[in-house]
């Protein structure tokens, strides 16, 4: 079982859940159960390390997405997995809510009961994100004092920038320079957000990839406290750079193989 080691930081969200073409009928217990059964006790320290509370299990997060795929959606178990508290409940629960049930008041709802970095990100990129919501939540929570909401907003802000057509140029390019504004004096995984939400913003190339290399120059190093892990904040300058280089190379690639 894969696990995130303290000498090498896997994003979270980047693990491949195995397919799973059945599926399976759960109820909370059911769902608790099988969370207990996948958990481990190495996986429990290392989601402590990232800020984890208890109660966890401590499941990986390919095992939680092949769960999910199992489940498919699930609304009223989401509710059920999320209301519990529990740590790998709150990691599923996005991934089987069903994104046009939640109203504003139930994402604002879930997203004040939020307590660390991990379930955030998972909140935000598997429902929030995929909510009708997501743009004016995204503005709404960013400028949250809230350190969960705030990070949500900007996790949000960096979804939707690697989507096309989602975030017109102007509005990006103001981003950039609220990023610029704010982002030495944010809170601790609010600035690791906002440092994600610059990347993704200069990913999209042409004028705006220009400007926010030039916004990260301007701001530099960003510190993150990432506590006992072996996370560490990228350089944006550098990884627009290599991570635009990298796209170039395979759609070269794919264009050559089309021929």
């Amino acid at each position: 079982m894969t696990v995130l080691r303290r000498e090498k930081c896997r994003r979270w969200q980047g693990e491949q859940p195995e397919i799973a073409n059945e599926v399976t009928q759960m109820n909370f217990t059911d769902a608790l159960s099988e969370l207990s059964r996948r958990g481990t006790e190495q996986n429990r320290r290392v989601y402590r390390r990232h800020g984890a509370r208890e109660p966890l299990f401590g499941v990986s997060f390919a095992e939680i997405g092949t769960l999910a795929k199992r489940i498919r959606r699930d609304h009223a178990l989401a509710e059920a997995l999320w209301a519990s508290g529990n740590f790998d409940a709150r990691n599923l629960a996005p991934m089987i809510a069903d994104p046009g049930a939640m109203t504003r008041r139930d994402l604002d709802r879930w997203v004040k009961q939020l307590d660390n970095y991990v379930n955030t990100d998972s909140f935000a990129r598997h429902l929030a994100s995929e909510s009708a919501h997501a743009r004016a939540l995204a503005t709404k929570w960013r400028g949250a004092r809230d350190e969960w909401t705030a990070r949500a907003g900007w996790m949000l802000v960096a979804i939707l920038a690697m989507r096309e057509e989602v975030l017109e140029d102007d509005e990006m390019s103001a981003i950039l320079t609220e990023i610029e504004e704010g982002i030495s004096v944010a809170r601790n995984r609010v600035r690791d957000a906002m440092n994600s939400a610059l990347i993704a913003i200069g990913m999209r190339g042409g004028a705006i990839e220009r400007a926010a290399v030039g916004a990260a120059k301007r701001i530099g190093r960003v510190e993150v406290d990432h506590g006992e892990t072996g996370c560490k904040t990228p350089d944006a300058a550098a990884y627009i750079a290599k991570a635009r280089a990298h796209l170039a190379k395979r759609r070269a690639g794919a264009r050559g193989k089309s021929r």
